[in-house]
């Protein structure tokens, strides 16, 4: 996984601690801990919990962009959506498929 900096770009003069701990303790250390979980298996869960949330602003979407970097396909993606439906809310689902429709259309597969 590359180096994360958006915490540092996006915060770093105003809220130089938590971009800090953005990059390089929760993206740094937790995500790279690739023994315990995978990429893939992580961006599931995050996906999931951000669904629940309610949170569709720009980082689900960042969160499925890297979804779809970490190899979860555009069918995949529908079936975890769908699946999370029942849990997390119809209305949350319709949001999460605007945003990864937007996504994976971007290859022209959707």
């Amino acid at each position: 996984m590359k180096k994360q900096t958006a915490g540092r770009n996006a915060l770093g003069e105003f809220a130089p601690k938590f971009a800090e701990l953005n990059d390089d303790v929760l993206f740094g250390e937790v995500w790279s801990r690739e023994d315990k979980l995978s990429l893939r298996e992580r961006s599931i869960i995050t996906i999931t919990i951000l669904m629940t949330r309610g949170i569709f602003d720009n980082s689900l979407k960042y969160h499925i962009t890297n979804a779809k970097n970490n190899g979860i396909t555009a069918e995949e993606m529908a079936e975890i959506l769908t699946h999370a439906a029942f849990y997390a809310g119809w209305p949350n689902a319709w949001a999460a498929f605007t945003l990864a429709k937007e996504v994976y259309s971007d290859d022209g597969k959707v």
